[in-house]
């Protein structure tokens, strides 16, 4: 079953501790290199989908959490039940679902999550907030820019008008550019905390389709199909 563990499954039953080589989304297990060998050439074994235990420790601790096997039976699961949204194994079959009607074969129902158009969705969704964020984050920058350039271009016409004008202008003049560089101030300070706020969101989505493809790439069906779930949900 999945775990943070990361020593070779087998030889911990043999009371031997050794780092795992490579995880079997399958066997939800972590092989050293010893075992590796074993396992690929077992014939109930060989045609396991493996991976490098590097690529499985990029997984999401979320996606790690979900296992093949039922926490209360340790058995592999079977079966989902579409009634109540849950993979069962053979005895959650007979202890709690002998009466639901539907029930499917959880090979059935996971397949292909990775090629679903739902899971293409996501990914789609996620490009374009992205690139909306990367769009708004440009527009306040030109905005910030364009506040700079206006308040020179008004102190300028202030400071020229000033020549003309007797003293008691120049008390307005100098209340104006004071009021100017505080909203200037204010507004700047505004646009910069929002900034700093959407580079964070930007590298949380970034951070998040890192995660996505690297469950594409890592995760078993099971694991791709509940994440999916989890967050429809």
């Amino acid at each position: 079953m999945a775990t943070s563990s990361l020593n070779c499954g087998v030889c911990d039953l043999r009371n031997i501790s050794k780092l795992s080589a490579i995880w079997c989304t399958e066997c939800d297990e972590g092989l050293c290199e010893g075992c590796q060998e074993h396992h690929s050439l077992s014939k109930g074994s060989r045609n396991h989908t493996v991976i490098p235990i590097s690529e499985y420790r990029k997984l999401p601790s979320d996606v790690i959490k979900i296992s093949q096997f039922c926490d209360k039976h340790n058995e592999k699961y079977i079966i989902y039940c579409k009634k109540h949204e849950c993979p069962c194994c053979s005895s959650c079959i007979v202890q709690s679902h002998n009466r639901c009607d539907e029930i499917v074969k959880l090979d059935d129902v996971i397949k292909n999550p990775k090629t679903s158009n739902a899971f293409y969705e996501i990914e789609q969704t996620l490009v374009e907030v992205v690139e909306n964020i990367g769009k708004i984050r440009q527009d306040r920058q030109k905005n910030q820019l364009t506040l700079s350039e206006t308040r020179k271009q008004i102190e300028k016409e202030i400071a020229e008008t000033r020549i003309a004008i007797n003293n008691h202008i120049d008390k307005i003049q100098a209340d104006i550019i004071k009021e100017l560089c505080a909203s200037e101030d204010k507004e700047s300070r505004k646009i910069r905390q929002l900034l700093i706020s959407l580079e964070e969101k930007q590298q949380e989505i970034l951070s998040l389709q890192d995660s996505i493809s690297d469950i594409k790439q890592n995760a078993s069906d099971l694991q791709t199909f509940f994440v999916y779930e989890t967050n429809r949900k």
